[in-house]
């Protein structure tokens, strides 16, 4: 048993953090799911503007798109549309499979949008009535705007993948955001069966406090956030609110570990995997992180019982993780949006190429 299938029998789903024209069409993420254990995947704008700018494989689709007049966000959701919709067909036995549960792909609204409540509920609705994929969750930031979109979102029955988290209250925030969306299909006798997952992100953590936290502390910041995260999250799954929508037929909202990927070249490769090996919930890796836990022996499940602790010798070492909790999301909502104008500024480029050729 490798360490990838070893993951699926501590009971997380292991899904990829990437998704290109070239990975579908030359049957990587195919031997991925089949030996690697991938069971799903999530995509960023930043994911779409290296898959465009450093490849030919999008030439044709954007140069049809031109001939059509498309441009510009309306150019790039229909190339998006169309790679997820290649990926949500293949993860889709595993999604009819696991009935619901697992097998899915991943779409993000503008983050432009992220502080714009109204126009984030719709682009949600669109997408996902454009994406025709029942396992095709759109993602929506856990900003304070972006709370009533989620509830607004899983009332209407669109899948929704919370992003932007980067605290246990931030996510305690989206998961009440997702409960309430469902009571209220519940009062309304509306099926109450629509998925959902809630994206922590771990890795930005230490490097928000490189240089800044004792050398004994390094590393430990983001893998003791998730760890007193996940303490919340199995605490929710015990609840009796929980159980009352459970009962309903409705399902849980899992948990999802984002930015797993290893910053400090000083250590593991796949330091966040190990560490986060936690039954009922989601691990997104890069592709350069899946390798790399592809290529190591078997580990044991990992355990929080320690994160009250480790936070509180950061506390000791003056970080205050609420502040750099707001900061983190500050910078993440400022990352995303410049990384879809970038995107935008590729697309316009490639275009401005391919009309002249």
């Amino acid at each position: 048993m490798n360490a990838t299938q070893k993951l699926h029998k501590i009971g997380q789903s292991l899904w990829l953090d990437n998704i290109t024209r070239g990975l579908l069409a030359g049957g990587t993420l195919q031997r991925y799911i089949q030996e690697l254990s991938i069971t799903g995947l999530t995509s960023n704008p930043t994911i779409f503007d290296h898959a465009i700018k450093n490849s030919h494989d999008y030439d044709d689709a954007i140069s049809q798109k031109l001939k059509e007049g498309k441009s510009g966000e309306a150019l790039f959701f229909e190339l998006a549309i169309e790679d997820l919709r290649k990926a949500a067909d293949l993860f889709r036995p595993i999604h009819d499979r696991t009935d619901g549960v697992d097998g899915w792909v991943s779409l993000e609204v503008s983050p432009l949008l992220a502080h714009n409540t109204g126009d984030t509920l719709s682009a949600a609705k669109a997408l996902h009535a454009r994406a025709e994929r029942p396992n095709l969750f759109i993602k929506i930031p856990g900003t304070s705007e972006g709370l009533p979109a989620i509830e607004e979102a899983i009332f209407a029955g669109v899948p929704v993948n919370v992003t932007l988290l980067f605290s246990g209250e931030q996510y305690v925030a989206a998961a009440e955001a997702y409960l309430r969306g469902i009571e209220r299909r519940i009062a309304a006798g509306l099926n109450p069966d629509v998925g959902s997952v809630a994206s922590l992100f771990v890795s930005r953590w230490d490097v928000a406090v490189a240089h800044k936290e004792p050398e004994s502390l390094r590393n430990q910041l983001g893998i003791a956030i998730a760890g007193e995260t996940y303490e919340r999250y199995r605490a929710l799954l015990d609840s009796p609110r929980l159980q009352r929508i459970l009962n309903a037929g409705a399902r849980s909202q899992r948990l999802l570990w984002a930015s797993t990927g290893t910053k400090d070249p000083k250590a593991s490769n796949i330091l966040y995997v190990e560490a986060l090996a936690f039954p009922f919930t989601i691990n997104t890796m890069p592709e350069a992180t899946l390798k790399a836990l592809a290529a190591h022996e078997e580990f044991g499940e990992a355990s929080p019982a320690h994160a009250g602790e480790v936070l509180a010798e950061f506390a000791k070492a003056g970080i205050d993780t609420d502040a750099v909790a707001a900061q983190l999301l500050g910078e993440g909502v400022a990352s995303f949006a410049k990384s879809w104008n970038d995107l935008l500024a590729c697309i316009a480029s490639k275009s401005e190429k391919l009309k002249a050729a």
